[in-house]
């Protein structure tokens, strides 16, 4: 196991750190000398870091998706950690555990594999039960469901994100599709656990989480419905109408056209799955954007693009105030004796008395 971690870097110490190259760009100072502005990350966050000096020896021997050993001085910068690299090396793939670098879901993958599988076996529809076993036959996509995040960035932007996020929206399902008489819970969940099926084929997650040149150039609907219909071709019993509706719901969970959806929802519960799949990933991408904020002070956030607002920091806005500093006590006279008389001093004394 490495250490530190992103997460434990303390402020204005020197550290020496084994991180992930997210991104890699070369500057020109006013001098015309190069410097680094390097995107490091590891399983517990990201940190921005420049490289000022001996840029030189080192600004061919890393890309980006390289694993850099670094030593420099962690900082604030403009209310920001920032990390300044005074040395880096490229590390070779033996010397990382690649655990120590991908951002996991907090639950176990085949304890949620577990419980999706005995979610489908729990569905009144026989046919929508033999559609899943034929989907999860395919040995290789369920390695692949098992470990795909939802998305890069935006929500569940971590190894088993996918299938965490189709289990909460299976729980979604059943809440909230029971709450109206005309949805069918099952083919609701059906289309829970379908619709970014094709996130398979669309991300990369090898290192750091990026796009399949397929996934560029055609999006994780259309994967995810050429996907499906292979599965379909295999079932030729299975209801050409139901088929239908399961397509649809994967091809318009976007829910708007502008948003990517070739179609919009036509019925009920295609509406209510693109709903609930907003929902979920809207409150993952606030979880998420609180977790890696930045801001070492004050009550929000900086700009969050995909969410298009900044964040209220509640736990920080409600925590009490700092007590007003109290005014200094008032000095107490202190109480001084009368100086013992004497003989020189009584006649002195009566000399000042007569002149006043």
């Amino acid at each position: 196991m490495k250490s530190p971690y992103v997460g434990n870097l303390i402020p204005n110490e020197v550290a020496t750190v084994q991180l992930l190259v997210l991104s890699k760009e070369i500057r020109q100072k006013k001098t015309g000398e190069s410097y680094l502005t390097l995107h490091l990350a590891d399983r517990t966050g990201e940190i921005e870091a420049k490289m000022w000096d001996n840029v030189a020896e080192v600004i061919d021997a890393f890309q980006r998706d390289d694993f850099v050993k670094a030593k420099g001085l962690v900082q604030i910068y403009q209310n920001r950690v920032q990390f300044t690299v005074y040395k880096l090396r490229r590390l070779e793939d033996h010397e990382v555990d690649l655990a120590d670098y991908f951002p996991c879901s907090e639950r176990d993958p085949e304890e949620m594999f577990r419980e999706l599988r005995g979610i489908v076996a729990a569905f009144a529809d026989s046919n929508l039960r033999a559609l899943f076993d034929a989907v999860f036959s395919d040995a290789e996509l369920v390695r692949l469901y098992k470990m795909a995040p939802a998305a890069k960035h935006i929500h569940h932007a971590c190894r088993g994100g996918l299938l965490e996020h189709v289990l909460s929206l299976c729980t979604l399902s059943r809440l909230v599709g029971s709450h109206y008489p005309q949805i069918d819970v099952d083919l609701l969940t059906t289309g829970a656990i379908l619709h970014d099926i094709g996130k398979l084929e669309e991300l990369s997650y090898a290192r750091s989480f990026g796009y399949s040149p397929d996934g560029q150039l055609l999006g994780h609907i259309i994967l995810g419905l050429r996907l499906l219909n292979k599965t379909f071709d295999r079932m030729p019993d299975f209801p050409p109408r139901l088929r239908t509706l399961i397509e649809h719901m994967v091809l318009s969970h976007h829910g708007e056209l502008e948003f990517g959806s070739p179609k919009t929802p036509m019925f009920a519960e295609a509406l209510l799955l693109h709903h609930l799949d907003n929902l979920d990933s809207k409150m993952d991408a606030v979880r998420g954007a609180l977790k890696r904020d930045r801001q070492i002070e004050g009550e929000f956030t900086n700009w969050i693009a995909p969410l298009e607002r900044v964040l209220l920091k509640k736990e920080y806005y409600l925590r009490p105030p700092a007590p007003a500093a109290q005014p200094p006590a008032a000095s107490v006279p202190v109480e001084t004796k009368p100086a013992p008389s004497t003989p020189f001093g009584e006649k002195l004394q009566a000399v000042l008395e007569s002149q006043k």
